[in-house]
């Protein structure tokens, strides 16, 4: 297992993926590398590229671990030639977790009637099992535990004559989300569900064109941003340009929340809005909803940097440093015994003491999940002889597990499902403890009338456990959902 890019591994919520293609350029797979090392911090564990050459047709590489580790080696990349490539990070969502086999590696790749295709999916698809069960009963044979193993075996029995045709088929019968990016021997195809849950955008790099989880990783090949792939669009890349499709059923999207409080990179732009932006306003609505009379606002580094920023400028109270993070940190270095994992925070964390001796400090981060974290975080401020802490969070109680492609806890071990928030502050033994409301998350993200109850604008079901797709597979081992109110 790879360590998680945040600096605590079981206390986050994981993005699952990030996926990047590329047609129309000499070398397109390197490319693809060095977009899937901007898009590194939606999935730390595997990464694999697929690509196209004429003479030598489809080839692939699977490697665990990060892309700068693997993807660097000219050796490796002197077998991926061609001018069309995808490739894919992942966290396993779904699949066997800690134990991820090389097959369960993406992207995923068949051979059909009118020739081979890749696919590289983000996402999670709630009606995996189903599906499973009913391919495997009509012979198929599946190679992983992954969820998107399913989309290739569904092209595979669809009668449709080109593979865009038969990739349209399979999505039709696919509950859940899912972005992709897939390649045939000529094409680049993008897809967003129809609700839109997951990131998509297109670029356009020299002759050529990119298709990316996130806009940084096209400005790190140095393509120009174009637009986003809308919900439920399918867009089709060919050396004579861009086709775009819509071939399922319109409904109002319902963009994941949470891609702007902590997923994506704050260099990021989503749905035409800077990601580091809306975090900043983020944490202004925070210190207008939940003022505290303090010395210094400071960041659980990094994710709640910029929502500490704008807490700062909005209340008036002094930035700073507080806690400073050691860059460096891999796997631990260490043989990690009992003593050595409970120093795991300090080794990647550092209270800047001489800061926080007798002050009173607003530390501000971007969720709560566990708690776990969070109480480490306090003591060491506390021995730092900070007078105070205060805990401003930049997102609402995390109470709901996600089915859509993040990695969340059991909802029992979400310290928000079992606690109301003044238990969590009394859990979390700190001086008071405040979440930005839901709606003014929604006026950080651009709703100046906060969030439409009747027909929410995106998704946040891991606030609200109001879930815009039934997750039928949990259902069906027992899950409960909200009752309705």
């Amino acid at each position: 297992m790879m360590p998680p890019a945040h600096p605590f591994d079981d206390d986050k919520l994981k993005e699952e993926c990030g996926v990047f293609g590329v047609i129309g350029t000499q070398d397109a797979s390197n490319f693809v590398a060095l977009g899937l090392h901007a898009l590194q911090h939606r999935g730390q564990e595997a990464g694999g590229i697929v690509s196209y050459d004429a003479e030598l047709g489809f080839q692939s590489a699977r490697r665990f671990g990060y892309v700068r580790d693997n993807f660097t080696s000219q050796k490796i990349m002197e077998t991926l030639p061609g001018s069309l490539a995808i490739g894919h990070v992942r966290y396993s969502t779904s699949g066997n977790k800690g134990q991820t086999a090389i097959r369960d590696v993406q992207p995923f790749f068949g051979e059909f009637a009118m020739g081979g295709a890749a696919i590289a999916h983000n996402g999670n698809i709630t009606n995996a099992n189903a599906l499973r069960r009913e391919l495997i009963e009509r012979g198929s044979i599946f190679q992983s535990s992954s969820d998107s193993e399913c989309i290739i075996h569904l092209m595979a029995r669809s009668l449709q004559r080109n593979i865009p045709e038969r990739m349209e088929d399979a999505l039709r019968r696919v509950e859940g989300a899912f972005s992709i990016v897939a390649m045939t021997r000529t094409k680049l195809i993008g897809v967003r569900d129809p609700l839109g849950v997951r990131p998509l955008v297109l670029g356009r790099v020299g002759d050529g064109w990119a298709l990316s989880s996130e806009t940084c990783a096209l400005d790190i090949i140095g393509a120009e941003f174009v637009r986003e792939i809308e919900p439920g669009e399918m867009v089709v890349i060919t050396d004579k340009g861009v086709e775009s499709l819509f071939p399922f059923r319109r409904v109002a999207p319902r963009f994941c929340i949470f891609e702007h409080v902590y997923f994506s990179r704050p260099d990021s732009i989503l749905g035409g809005r800077s990601v580091y932006e809306t975090r900043e306003a983020i944490g202004r609505e925070l210190a207008k909803e939940a003022p505290v009379d303090a010395d210094l606002v400071c960041p659980v580094p990094d994710s709640g940097t910029p929502a500490a920023i704008g807490f700062s400028l909005q209340s008036g109270i002094p930035y700073a440093m507080g806690i400073i993070r050691n860059q460096y940190m891999g796997r631990t270095f260490i043989e990690p015994t009992e003593q050595i994992r409970n120093m795991g925070v300090r080794l990647k964390l550092n209270v800047n003491r001489a800061l926080i001796r007798g002050k009173r400090v607003i530390l501000v981060d971007d969720s709560v999940v566990r708690g776990t974290t969070s109480r480490k975080i306090k003591e060491m401020i506390l021995d730092a002889g900070a007078a105070e802490v205060h805990f401003r969070i930049a997102s609402p109680p995390t109470a709901w597990p996600c089915f859509y492609g993040v990695d969340t806890p059991q909802r029992e071990k979400l310290l928000a499902a079992t606690m109301s928030e003044d238990e969590m502050r009394a859990h979390l033994g700190v001086d008071s403890l405040k979440f930005i409301s839901l709606d003014g998350l929604y006026r950080a993200v651009g709703e100046a009338k906060g969030r439409n109850n009747a027909c929410p604008q995106y998704c946040d079901a891991c606030f609200s456990g109001e879930y815009p797709v039934k997750p039928s597979d949990m259902l069906e081992k027992g899950f409960e959902m909200k009752a309705a109110e």
